[in-house]
């Protein structure tokens, strides 16, 4: 299996990158975070996982050991395929995906495209067992889970989807109070 590519970049593509590792050029499905950090021609290490079809060899591509992780725990779930693994995977951070795992947060997965509800239930379901993650292990832990989704309800009541809620309350402050994390996403919004 590859692991790990370390490389210069010689393009991007609709659905990914090319990495020039000694002469060889990569084509790397990666999130968005490695495209964030990749600059033409500048040298770049991605974690890497290798999806073995019968058909075909692709390599997905991740800043982070913990993306790598979580995609392929992924990948275990039902339904799931390395491209709605990668959407899972870009839209938020490993930690946050895990809470929501943990505190049955279906609507953060619906809110991606091509997840519906029964594939969120299933991600949610299978997960949250094989993760031994529970709602009150998260709740106690550093970050504030109830509070956030407190947040995000208050955002749907007003109009807001659940993609447009997240990405409102990703530009807040996490440590303050719904209230708030309300405030300061209605005030970036105007």
């Amino acid at each position: 299996m590859i692991a790990r590519l370390r490389g210069r970049l010689a393009g991007r593509r609709a659905d990914g990158i090319v990495l020039d590792v000694g002469g060889v050029g990569y084509l790397v499905h990666a999130t968005p975070s490695v495209l964030r950090r990749a600059d033409p021609g500048a040298e770049v290490t991605v974690e890497t996982h290798l999806h073995v079809r019968e058909d075909a060899l692709q390599l997905y591509g991740f800043a982070e050991p913990a993306e790598r992780e979580l995609f392929a725990e992924l990948l275990t779930v039902s339904g799931v395929g390395p491209k709605v693994a990668l959407a899972i995977v870009s839209g938020s951070s490993p930690e946050e995906l895990r809470r929501a795992i943990a505190l049955e947060d279906t609507a953060r997965f619906q809110a991606i495209p091509g997840i519906g509800k029964k594939t969120a239930q299933r991600v949610v379901l299978e997960l949250k067992e094989k993760l031994g993650l529970s709602g009150d292990q998260i709740a106690a832990g550093p970050a504030p889970a109830r509070p956030h989704l407190l947040a995000r309800e208050a955002l749907l009541e007003l109009g807001y989807s659940v993609a447009e809620a997240e990405q409102a309350l990703a530009g807040t402050d996490p440590e303050a109070s719904p209230e708030e994390r309300v405030r300061q996403a209605l005030k970036q919004a105007a």
